[in-house]
C-alpha cells in the first residue's frame, strides 16, 4: 500500500515560528521546542493521574513513513473568503450554514442467539468530502474467516489474524459478525442491555462501564515499559521526540505496534463478558492530523480506533468518544500530550488554539453521525479535563456552546439525531453547573470523582468490616455519601450525569501515577498496595465493596481503566487501577448489578429516580436555547485568561483545506460512506494567515505586543 504521508498536507503556513522570531514575545518561550531534559523540569501541582511538569518543550519530529494506507483525505476547497474568526453564533460568522440532514430510520430486530444476520446492500459509492476531489485509498480491514456469524457463551470466536478463542458470557450477551455485513447492530452484551440496534433509554437502562486508558493517548503509569525504555520521557510529547530519534528500535512507529497490540478483540470480549455494557475510549486529536512543531504520531492511531469500532460492534458494547487531547494542553497533565503547559482557552495563543479544537470536534462529529457508527458510538466527550481553574467557567461555558452549536448544525436535534454531548466538569465538582446551558439537546456532565488525590495518606484499612458487615471498613459508606448526593441533584439541576472515571485506589500509590519523575505518595505504605500477590482475601473483599459503592453512588460508572500494561519486570504496578487484574483476581465484581442497593445497605439513600426533564433526553423543549443563555457565553468569549481580548490575540483563518476520517474497507463487501455525514458541511478549515508571526502554541509566553502585525483576518 503506499505512504500516508504521500495522502495528506499540512497547513502550507507553520503555525509555530520557523525561526524562532516573534513580535513582541517577551522572554525565551517563543524558541522552538527544544530536547527535553530532567534538568528542566519544574513542578506542578498534584493532579489526577499526574504531578510535576517539564518547561523545555520537544522538537519538531520528522513525520516517517508507515506501511499502511492510513491517510485522511485532505481536499482543498475553491476560493473561500476570509472570515473574521472561526464558529460564530447569531451576530457572528457561524461555522457553516445547518444543511437539511436526511433521516434514516433504523429497524430494530431482536433476534436470538445463533440467527439468520441481515444482510445490508451496499455500494461502492463514496463521494469523498465535498471539497474536493483527492481521495486517498479507506482504511482496510482484513475479511476475518468466520465459520460462525453469531455466538454466545461456551462459542469460539475467530479473529482477524486467524487465532481462536472460546467466548465466555454467563449473562445472556452474545456476539455478531458478518464480513459481508459489517455494520450490523444486533449484537448484545448482557440480557439487561438493549442491542445496539434498539434506543438507549436514559434513567431506564443501566450504564455499567469501563475506560479504555492509554491505548491512544500514553500514560506513563498504564504503559509503564513503554516509558521505561526512555527514562527522560514523561508525556507523549517527549516520548515521541525520543522514540523518533531511535530509529534502531523503530523510531516513532514503535507506537504502532502499540496501539495494534496492547488492547486486542479478546478484551472487548471480556469486557462483555463481565456484565458490562459501555467503554469510554479516549482519543487523541491527533488522529486527525498534526501542525508543525508537534511530535505527535499523526493519523495512524485512526486504523486501530476503527478497529476498536468493530470490536465494540461485535460484542454489542456502546462507545463514549472522549476527545482527550487539545492544541496547546487544556490542563498541563501528561495525559494531554505535553506536560506543564496549558494554552487551551488561556494565554496568547488560547483562542488560536480553541479554533483548532473546535474543528476537530466537527470533523470527529461528521463521522460519528453517519447511521453505520451512530448506534456504537452514542456519545461524545468534547474534552477531558479542561482546567476550569486557569480556563474560568465563563470561558470555557462559551466553548461548550460553540462546539454544541456547531455538533447540532450537523446533526439536527432531537432523540437520535446524533451522539449525547459529554461536557467535562473543568476538574470543579458538579454543584457549579446546576442550572447552567438549559434546553440544550442530548447534553450530558462527566465528572470523575477520586479519593486518590487529595493528596491525605488515607490509611484507614479497607480490610475490616463496613457498616453493612462486609468487608470495606469506612471506605464503601464514604463513596456514597461523598458522591450520591451530589451525582443525584446533578442528575436533576444539570440532566445526564455520568462518572467518566472513577477506580479502585483510596490511596495514590501506583507505579508512576504520579509520572516517572521522583514523587514521594502521601501514603507510607505503597509497597504493601503496589505488590497485590500479597493481598489477603479481606483485603481483596474491601476493595470489592469500595468498587460496588462507587458504582451505586456514582450512578453512570466507567471505571478507570480496563488494564495496566506490566513495568519492564514484567508485574502490574498499579493494581488498583486495573479492572481486568481485579476481574481476574477477586476484588473487582464478576458482576456489576450486585452494585445496585449498595448504598441502601450502608444506610446512604436518595439516588436518582431516574426521570430526567423531557429537553434533557432530546424531547419537548431540546434545542430551544433562551437567548439569554446565547448572550451570555459568547463566542468569541469576552475574555481568554492569560491572553486578553481575543480580537487582539492571533487567530487563524478559514481557508484551509478540509480533513476527513476515512472508513475501513473491508474484503468481503463495499461500503458506500465516506466519513462526511452532511455534505452541506463545506466552511474551509482553520489555517494559520501569512505574514503572522505566531507564538509557540504549546510555549509558556503570556506576555506579547497586541495587536499583532498580519495576525487580524480581513472583515
Amino acid at each position: 500500500m503506499s505512504s500516508p504521508d504521500s495522502q495528506y498536507s499540512l497547513p502550507s503556513t507553520p503555525p509555530l515560528p520557523e525561526n524562532g522570531a516573534l513580535n513582541g514575545i517577551q522572554g525565551g518561550d517563543d524558541a522552538l521546542p527544544q530536547p527535553p531534559s530532567l534538568a528542566n523540569l519544574t513542578p506542578l501541582g498534584t493532579s489526577p493521574r499526574d504531578s510535576f511538569t517539564p518547561s523545555a518543550d520537544a522538537p519538531l519530529v520528522a513525520e516517517t513513513e508507515k506501511g499502511y494506507d492510513m491517510g485522511l483525505e485532505e481536499n482543498a476547497p475553491g476560493q473561500p473568503e476570509p472570515r473574521k474568526s472561526l464558529f460564530r453564533r447569531p451576530g457572528v460568522v457561524f461555522l457553516f450554514a445547518v444543511a437539511a440532514v436526511v433521516a434514516v430510520v433504523v429497524l430494530a430486530v431482536i433476534l436470538p442467539v445463533y440467527f439468520t444476520v441481515i444482510k445490508h446492500k451496499n455500494n461502492n459509492t463514496s463521494t469523498g468530502n465535498p471539497n474536493g476531489s483527492n481521495n486517498p485509498s479507506p482504511t482496510s480491514s482484513p475479511n476475518s474467516p468466520n465459520t460462525l456469524t453469531t455466538g454466545g457463551d461456551g462459542s469460539t470466536v475467530t479473529t482477524d489474524n486467524g487465532t481462536q478463542f472460546t467466548y465466555h458470557n454467563p449473562f445472556g450477551g452474545f456476539w455478531v459478525w458478518d464480513p459481508k455485513d459489517p455494520f450490523n447492530d444486533n449484537a448484545q452484551p448482557n440480557s439487561w442491555t438493549p442491542p445496539l440496534n434498539t434506543t438507549w433509554k436514559w434513567g431506564v437502562d443501566q450504564l455499567y462501564g469501563v475506560n479504555i486508558g492509554g491505548w491512544f493517548v500514553l500514560e506513563p503509569f498504564i504503559t509503564p515499559a513503554l516509558f521505561q525504555k526512555y527514562p527522560d520521557a514523561i508525556d507523549e510529547w517527549t516520548l515521541s521526540t525520543l522514540m523518533a530519534a531511535d530509529t534502531a528500535s523503530g523510531g516513532i512507529n514503535q507506537l504502532e505496534q502499540h496501539y495494534d497490540t496492547f488492547v486486542t478483540e479478546v478484551d472487548f470480549a471480556e469486557i462483555a463478558g463481565a456484565g458490562l455494557n459501555w467503554v469510554r475510549l479516549p482519543i487523541p486529536y491527533w488522529a486527525i492530523d498534526v501542525w508543525d512543531g508537534e511530535p505527535f504520531l499523526p493519523r495512524t492511531s485512526w486504523t486501530y480506533i476503527l478497529r476498536a469500532f468493530q470490536w465494540a460492534r461485535k460484542y454489542g458494547l456502546r462507545v463514549l468518544i472522549d476527545l482527550h487531547t487539545a492544541p496547546g494542553s487544556q490542563n498541563g497533565y501528561n495525559h494531554s500530550g505535553k506536560r506543564g503547559v496549558y494554552n487551551f482557552l488561556y494565554g496568547p495563543m488560547g483562542y488560536a488554539n480553541s479554533q483548532r479544537m473546535v474543528n476537530y470536534i466537527r470533523i470527529f462529529t461528521e463521522f460519528f453521525t453517519q447511521p453505520e457508527y451512530a448506534n456504537v458510538i452514542p456519545m461524545f466527550g468534547i474534552i477531558n479535563e479542561a482546567l476550569i481553574s486557569n480556563i474560568g467557567q465563563q470561558t470555557l461555558t462559551s466553548f461548550y456552546l460553540e462546539s454544541y452549536e456547531v455538533i447540532r448544525s450537523i446533526t439536527g436535534t432531537g432523540e437520535g439525531k446524533g451522539a449525547f454531548i459529554t461536557l467535562s466538569d473543568g476538574i470543579a465538582g458538579l454543584s457549579i453547573w446546576a442550572g447552567t446551558l438549559p434546553n440544550l439537546d442530548r447534553v450530558a456532565i462527566d465528572t470523575h470523582p477520586y479519593f486518590a488525590f487529595t493528596g491525605q495518606p488515607n490509611t484507614e484499612p479497607i480490610n475490616i468490616a463496613a457498616p453493612d458487615g462486609q468487608m470495606g471498613g469506612t471506605w464503601p459508606a464514604l463513596a456514597c455519601t461523598s458522591w450520591m448526593g451530589q451525582t443525584t441533584t446533578s442528575q436533576t439541576s444539570f440532566g445526564v450525569t455520568i462518572s467518566g472515571e472513577y477506580s479502585n485506589a483510596i490511596n495514590d500509590c501506583g507505579f508512576y501515577l504520579h509520572g516517572p519523575e521522583p514523587y514521594t505518595p502521601a501514603n507510607p505504605d505503597c509497597a504493601f498496595w503496589n505488590d497485590w500477590e500479597d493481598w489477603d482475601q479481606n483485603t481483596k473483599a474491601g476493595i470489592l465493596n469500595f468498587g460496588l459503592a462507587s458504582m451505586d453512588a456514582t450512578e453512570n460508572p466507567f471505571f478507570w481503566t480496563w488494564k495496566v500494561g506490566p513495568m519492564a519486570n514484567g508485574s502490574i504496578g498499579a493494581p488498583l487501577w486495573s479492572y481486568q487484574l481485579g476481574l481476574q483476581n477477586g476484588w473487582v465484581t464478576p458482576d456489576p448489578r450486585k452494585s445496585q442497593g449498595k448504598c441502601a445497605a450502608l444506610g446512604v439513600t436518595g439516588k436518582f429516580d431516574g426521570t430526567y426533564l423531557p429537553w434533557q433526553t432530546g424531547g419537548s423543549g431540546a434545542g430551544n436555547i433562551p437567548a439569554s443563555v446565547s448572550a451570555s457565553y459568547p463566542w468569541p468569549p469576552a475574555t481568554i485568561s492569560g491572553g486578553g481580548v481575543p480580537s487582539v490575540l492571533p487567530q487563524y483563518t478559514l481557508t484551509g483545506s478540509i480533513s476527513t476520517l476515512p472508513p475501513p474497507t473491508f474484503t468481503a463487501t463495499k461500503v458506500s460512506i465516506d466519513g462526511w455525514y452532511d455534505s452541506g458541511d463545506t466552511l474551509p478549515a482553520p489555517t494559520p494567515m501569512p505574514g503572522c508571526p505566531y507564538p509557540n502554541a504549546w510555549g509558556g509566553a503570556t506576555t506579547i505586543a497586541v495587536p499583532i502585525a498580519g495576525c487580524t483576518p480581513a472583515a
